[in-house]
């Protein structure tokens, strides 16, 4: 009887431990991080963006949103009667935004890039691909450069590439997936002018008839060099040099599409070993909600939940986890201490014109090397404390808004438009021109004495694959005997639809550093060792002390 008591009460009070859903973390402490306003309005939307390497922005909507509120200056009108909307235009559709300098610049765009692609070739040039009507075949390239603005190749792509995913390649080329009605893939630049289309019959078996559901792939680089590509619940490892399906993974738990137009997110979580790799994904909308929504009115909460999956396992398996909040249309962006920042979004509906309801203005942490307890009242479902609730904005970012890391180690916060054309008065949530940074607890004034700062090697260095370089840094704040600092590398992103594309962060090495004098010290790293790890190109370098980073220095790695 004693026995049975005893078992009982163990029962019960596992049952008390395990099975809360809320976050672990103190709920009456005041949310962590900090919102800035950088610009009330950049005269555009930040519908896609993407960092360079001279920390400067590159930022674009559409060229049929109507006129802008940001004058192209100088004289200069684009004069397109190919265009849907306005065919005389003054105003820009692309920006420039220098960080350091906190202005805008405006840049030309002649062809439509609404809902395109982009990625960084090895040499540091945005090359960003298709969009819609006159350029869903445009090739667009932007230089890195002072008065530089976008040069554009007409019939640059094979086919219209509209909704697509784009990846750098280790041998530095860039492949182009997917895209509306386009069940195939091609690379850019072309190695002959016959280069072909390769058939991806993938795409086409997770297309659902008038909704879709596998737009925008998310494509992950694989350390073996292959691409593991995730379009609507499933996913598959991809030899693109054959042209072969070398593995199936099994479908997401609960089978609820994560593609757009029921978008969540995902990341490549940071590789910390050659030999493994670790894919997140979060958020999205479960079936039928695109239907409900547009058809019916109906607004259905969204999904979360998140997956995890070790895609180098020989038998992966899905991991899934609570977030503390439902979340569709959310950006996942991997920080330089390898935690994942989840932000922007919605709790109901879809994306699509006029189809989110409900914003979230929490950003959310999740830290994927914490330890995580199972929960016991849903087998299967694992939650812990990974997920910690941050400080909220006050600007709703829902369809066609963006984030992005800087070299900071701010989060660049943009975009919102779920209207057809920009919409600013009698709308539930206007359009919205806004430039925010959200800076991530690691920026609170008492980790100042904790951080980092990097004395060599300097900006802009040009390092090699297996190189072994020495960082000296300093650090106020004396390193205790034995506290470790790590290194850590990211490749800027190219943001747009919930999805930073490229987005890549790898862990150089972890230890004790040598102490050269009070507050100097230095530890040596290996750079990754192949362009299957790290494609060829430019990365941010931080050393990380206690989670808190360092501000980032650019380095090119070939």
């Amino acid at each position: 009887m004693r026995k049975t008591f005893i078992l009982s009460f163990l029962v019960i009070l596992c049952q008390l431990l395990f099975t809360t859903t809320t976050p672990l973390q103190n709920l009456t402490a005041p949310a962590r991080g900090q919102w800035a306003l950088l610009h009330k309005s950049i005269g555009l939307v930040s519908l896609h963006m993407q960092l360079l390497y001279n920390d400067r922005v590159v930022i674009f909507d559409r060229t049929d949103f109507g006129k802008s509120n940001l004058s192209l200056g100088g004289g200069r009108c684009r004069n397109n009667q190919n265009d849907t909307v306005i065919k005389y235009d003054c105003t820009a559709h692309s920006a420039e935004y220098n960080v350091l300098a906190n202005r805008i610049r405006p840049l030309m765009v002649q062809t439509d890039v609404w809902c395109s692609s982009g990625a960084v070739s090895p040499n540091g040039i945005l090359i960003q691909t298709g969009g819609y009507n006159d350029g869903d075949r445009v090739v667009r390239v932007f230089r890195p450069c002072r008065e530089c603005d976008w040069k554009e190749i007409s019939l640059g792509l094979k086919v219209r590439r509209w909704y697509a995913t784009n990846h750098i390649l280790p041998n530095g080329r860039i492949i182009i997936i997917g895209g509306r009605r386009q069940f195939n893939y091609e690379f850019y630049p072309k190695s002959t002018p016959s280069d072909k289309v390769f058939s991806l019959q993938f795409l086409a078996q997770t297309n659902v008839q008038k909704v879709e559901n596998n737009l925008y792939p998310f494509v992950h680089l694989n350390v073996d060099g292959h691409l593991f590509i995730f379009a609507n619940n499933r996913a598959i490892l991809l030899d693109y040099l054959k042209n072969v399906v070398v593995r199936q993974y099994p479908e997401i738990p609960g089978g609820d599409p994560r593609s757009y137009p029921s978008t969540g997110s995902s990341v490549l979580l940071p590789l910390k070993d050659s030999n493994e790799a670790e894919v997140l994904i979060c958020g999205g909308a479960p079936n039928g909600s695109f239907q409900q929504a547009l058809y019916h009115g109906k607004f259905h909460g969204a999904l979360n939940t998140c997956g995890r999956i070790r895609i180098t396992d020989k038998s992966p398996k899905w991991y899934v986890e609570r977030m503390p909040f439902a979340r569709v249309m959310g950006d996942m962006i991997l920080l330089p201490n390898g935690h994942v920042l989840i932000i922007n979004g919605a709790s109901a509906g879809t994306a699509g014109w006029e189809l989110g309801r409900n914003p979230v203005l929490h950003p959310v942490l999740y830290r994927p090397g914490n330890i995580i307890r199972p929960q016991i009242v849903h087998p299967g479902i694992t939650y812990g404390p990974r997920f910690e609730i941050l400080q909220p904005s006050t600007i709703p970012r829902l369809y066609h808004s963006t984030a992005i890391l800087l070299r900071d180690g701010r989060v660049l916060v943009g975009g919102s438009n779920p209207h057809t054309y920009y919409n600013f008065t009698n709308v539930l949530f206007p359009t919205e021109l806004s430039l925010e940074a959200f800076s991530p607890p690691y920026l609170e004034s008492q980790s100042s004495r904790f951080r980092p700062v990097i004395l060599s090697p300097t900006s802009q260095a040009r390092l090699k694959y297996g190189q072994r370089i020495i960082m000296r840094f300093r650090i106020t704040a004396a390193l205790l005997k034995g506290e470790l600092v790590s290194v850590t590398m990211i490749a800027p992103s190219f943001a747009t639809h919930s999805f930073s594309m490229n987005q890549r962060l790898l862990v150089l090495g972890q230890g004790v550093p040598v102490k050269l004098v009070p507050t100097l010290y230095k530890i040596q790293v290996t750079m990754p060792k192949s362009g299957c790890l790290a494609p060829s190109g430019y990365y941010m370098l931080f050393v990380v002390n206690q989670d808190i980073p360092s501000e980032g220095i650019w380095i090119h790695i070939q």
